[in-house]
């Protein structure tokens, strides 16, 4: 099974990496741009009968730090 979890700050987290992209983005004459938030997307191929409370974990324990980020599962 196929897996996408995307992992992104919590809302009031400062977001260095998505301000430096900001202002780049500016640099570069794109200036519609708003607000960047940068994350991180993470591709996963687990076993068929792997349990959502075992994906839970694995994203709890290591692919996400849950003081300060979000993270979302899909299964493709």
């Amino acid at each position: 099974m196929k897996l996408k979890v995307f992992v992104t700050l919590k809302p009031g987290v400062l977001d260095p990496q998505g301000r430096a992209i900001h202002h780049a983005l500016g640099s570069l004459g794109f200036d519609g741009v708003r607000d960047v938030r940068q994350g991180k997307l993470i591709e996963l191929e687990v076993a068929d009968d792997t349990d959502d409370a075992t994906i839970d974990g694995m994203c709890r324990k290591l692919l996400a730090n849950t003081v300060i980020e979000n993270y979302r599962v899909e299964k493709a």
